[in-house]
């Protein structure tokens, strides 16, 4: 790893939260001030009464955040200061010869722990199903405001601005040739990426693609009717539909893009920012129930908000919101080599016509039979998966 100045140095990163901060914790969510119940049976007012409650128990009474902290410090940390902030990464190298390097991004509301699960079965593949061939060596970025990265303290940290970041890291890292890969805000980020064309990136995968036509996501996104003289496939019309509901229930990102600092009672309140990553609007975290769903259980939900509690970066990390500019789904001219899977839960399922047009570089696509927003938290073995399969070519 090339660490020519100080400045510039990739630097072990540790981190510890004593037991008087989990301590805290549990006291504030044990203290919480509750509404009345909703006035409907279904989740159209944002998270149940009953469902917060539980999660709240939960919480407070049996939930260890020492068994996910466990986890996280098995593996290798590392930060480095890129553009004048700290950031911080994940990084595993895999024990077999010619392993392909990969960055993986992960989205809102998540967090590098919502890639844990796919660290084994990537960097050591012979221990998991898969070849010596298939393996790569990991890098996990926090965004910046996220986890342990470090907050802006003025504007410009737009998604275009992370992924100049992160090519400047693939570079600090010393890996000439790479892949890169992302869901959610990853997605845009590594689509970013393609659209810049660092030197040594080879393709990209995304399971969330940027795939849409431009005149279709304007018109989608303004709330209009779409162009008349336009046909479309059965697909391509059941990807319209889940477009326009999407578009019409993002309230949680209309308000962080608008005012994410009047959002400060998520800093205040545990309860309040668990309410609010669990709102039905928001990219598809389940249910508290105690068995979870999508492969998820109460333990990975709140893992995930703890880590924000615990580091304080609601709002940091909701400013990207109000940072970004680009587009959600619009195609954005992506001209790399580029692999696409569709989970039937995402927020669209992308008709491979609009991938084609997109990407003209596409050498994969597939639609999985289960997943949803976040697949490698969810369904991490199918993710994996199509990881190996999808960038097979790029090696």
């Amino acid at each position: 790893m090339s660490t020519t100045s100080e400045g510039t140095a990739v630097r072990p990163f540790a981190f510890e939260f004593p037991e008087s901060e989990l301590d805290e914790l549990r006291q504030r969510v044990r203290a919480a001030r509750w509404p009345e119940k909703e006035t409907v049976s279904d989740q159209s007012q944002g998270t149940p009464l009953a469902t917060i409650q539980e999660l709240a128990r939960y919480w407070a009474e049996e939930y260890d955040w020492r068994n996910i902290e466990a986890k996280l410090k098995a593996l290798p940390h590392f930060v480095t200061e890129i553009d004048g902030l700290d950031i911080h990464f994940i990084h595993v190298r895999s024990r077999h010869e010619n392993a392909l390097p990969l960055i993986v991004t992960h989205g809102w509301p998540s967090s590098v722990i919502a890639l844990l699960k796919i660290v084994e079965p990537l960097t050591d593949p012979t221990a998991h199903g898969g070849d010596a061939s298939d393996a790569f060596h990991l890098v996990i970025p926090s965004m910046p405001g996220y986890g342990f990265s470090g907050k802006p303290t003025a504007p410009g940290w737009n998604p275009e601005r992370i992924a100049r970041a992160w090519a400047e890291l693939m570079k600090r890292l010393d890996y000439t040739k790479y892949v890169a890969q992302g869901g959610d805000w990853g997605a845009i980020i590594t689509e970013l990426m393609a659209v810049q064309e660092p030197e040594g990136l080879l393709g990209i995968h995304t399971n969330m693609p940027s795939a849409v036509p431009p005149e279709i996501e304007q018109a989608l996104a303004a709330g209009n009717p779409l162009p008349s003289h336009l046909q479309f496939t059965e697909e391509e019309s059941v990807a319209l539909e889940q477009l326009g509901f999407v578009y019409q229930h993002v309230h949680y990102a209309y308000m962080m893009g608008s005012l994410p600092q009047s959002l400060t009672a998520l800093a205040d309140s545990p309860v309040g920012l668990a309410a609010f990553m669990l709102g039905p609007g928001l990219p598809l975290i389940p249910e508290a129930s105690p068995e979870g769903t999508d492969g998820l259980t109460r333990d990975d939900i709140l893992d995930n908000i703890t880590l924000f509690w615990l580091t304080n970066t609601a709002i940091s990390a909701a400013r990207l919101y109000w940072e970004n500019k680009t587009p959600f789904f619009g195609a954005r001219g992506v001209a790399l080599p580029t692999a696409v899977s569709v989970f039937p839960d995402e927020l669209y399922e992308t008709p491979k016509s609009w991938a084609e047009q997109a990407y003209p570089q596409l050498i994969h696509y597939n639609r999985l039979e289960k997943g949803g927003h976040f697949p490698a938290w969810e369904q991490p073995e199918l993710f994996v998966k199509e990881i190996r399969t999808s960038l097979r070519s790029l090696r």
